[in-house]
């Protein structure tokens, strides 16, 4: 089978695991809704770490990622088993992160970096060890996707998306290890203020894994050839990279 009909191929994914995982994908974006509902329609404040934003916009990118490395894994050289076992933690530490976000959100108290009750720091504590997670599951399956064997376009967009996507981890990870330096030092308001400093590059590189790839796959319905499918995927990621960049000064400055 050569790459080109491979990458036809692995379009979607159909496994046992993978259906689970598109489940837990829709859920968590229905979630994202519900309290993108609440947020709208309540009084509430639209910022700060007790508003309804946070499980509004950690359902909705979850879950969107969530359904996105389902789809993305299938072009990366993973063993079934491999494959399942990675997206399966990926899927669980979703909701886990999701669902103690939102239980903080309901109880009006601060998610990440909250140390004020036991309970407070035991949800948060939980909440960074499933950011661990995340960093080593995705990290796994960002160095699968430079060793994936399909059309050079789908290769570079993967490559160039999964790089966006552990830029968003780290910038996520220099938040929680910020406001936790603030929080430890005993100025908890502070460390809720400062937790969100790099927001904008955080929102912006995680979401590349998507974009990219999509950018890739839909050029396949075009007449264009591989070389020129390429170079599309080339200015897109140049563009995307722009983005990131630019989400980055703006959160520095």
């Amino acid at each position: 089978m050569n790459v080109e009909t491979e990458f036809v191929r692995r379009r979607l994914p159909a496994g046992r695991v993978e259906r689970v995982c598109l489940v837990v994908g829709v859920v968590l974006i229905g979630s994202g809704l519900v309290h993108l509902g609440l947020l709208v329609a309540g009084d509430g404040p639209w910022s700060g770490p007790v508003s309804w934003r946070k499980p509004a916009t950690f359902g909705l990118s979850f879950g969107l990622t969530v359904l996105t490395v389902v789809w993305v894994s299938a072009y990366l050289p993973l063993t079934g088993r491999r494959r399942g076992v990675l997206l399966g933690v990926f899927a669980l530490d979703s909701c886990l992160e999701v669902a103690g976000i939102t239980l903080q959100a309901w109880r009006h108290a601060p998610s990440h970096v909250n140390r004020e009750t036991p309970f407070d720091s035991a949800v948060s504590t939980v909440l960074g060890v499933g950011g661990v997670v995340l960093v080593v599951v995705l990290g796994l399956l960002a160095v699968a996707a430079f060793r994936a064997r399909v059309a050079p376009s789908m290769r570079l967009a993967l490559r160039a998306g999964f790089v966006t996507l552990v830029i968003g981890l780290l910038s996520g990870a220099a938040m929680i290890a910020r406001g936790v330096l603030v929080a430890n030092g005993g100025d908890q308001q502070r460390a809720y203020e400062v937790l969100g400093f790099l927001k904008p590059v955080h929102g912006v590189s995680l979401h590349g894994v998507l974009v990219l790839p999509a950018l890739a796959w839909l050029l396949t319905f075009t007449g264009w050839d591989e070389a020129r499918r390429t170079r599309v995927v080339a200015l897109g990621v140049v563009g995307y990279g722009l983005a990131v960049a630019a989400a980055l000064v703006y959160s520095l400055v």
